[in-house]
C-alpha cells in the first residue's frame, strides 16, 4: 500500500496535469483529454499518465500525438505549479479502459434483452 504522501503527491499531480491539459489543448481539435489515473514512483523520480481522450478517432490521434510532442512543456507547467524537491518524469500512456468497460456494460444489456429473467411463480 503506497505511504500517505505518495497518494496526496499522485491526485496533486492528476489533478494539476488534468488543469494544464485542459488549459493548453483545444477541445475542438484535439477531443476532450482526461487524467484517469497517474502512478508515482516510490521515489518520486518518474509517474505514469493514463490518459482518455473523448472524441472522434482522429481527434484521439491527433490529441495522444500533441500531448506526446508538448510533453516537455507539460511537465514545466505543472512543475511550476507542483512544488516538489523532484518533479516526476512524466510518461504519458492512452488509457482504454472506459471504452473496454462501456463495451462490457453493452454485452451485458444486450444479454439481459435477448433473455429476460421471469420472475418466480412460487406463490
Amino acid at each position: 500500500m503506497p505511504s500517505l504522501r505518495l497518494q496526496r503527491v499522485r491526485e496533486l499531480l492528476k489533478r494539476e496535469i488534468g488543469e494544464t491539459l485542459r488549459r493548453e489543448f483545444p477541445v475542438n481539435e484535439v477531443g476532450l483529454v482526461s487524467v484517469n489515473d497517474v502512478v508515482v514512483a516510490g521515489d518520486l523520480k518518474s509517474a505514469t499518465v493514463f490518459l482518455s481522450i473523448l472524441g472522434n478517432p482522429d481527434q484521439q490521434k491527433r490529441g495522444f500525438a500533441q500531448v506526446l510532442e508538448h510533453r516537455g512543456r507539460v511537465q514545466s507547467l505543472v512543475a511550476r505549479a507542483v512544488v516538489l524537491k523532484y518533479f516526476p518524469k512524466l510518461r504519458f500512456v492512452m488509457d482504454d479502459s472506459v471504452v473496454r468497460g462501456n463495451r462490457v456494460l453493452a454485452i451485458i444489456e444486450d444479454l439481459e434483452k435477448a433473455n429476460p429473467t421471469q420472475p418466480d411463480e412460487t406463490e
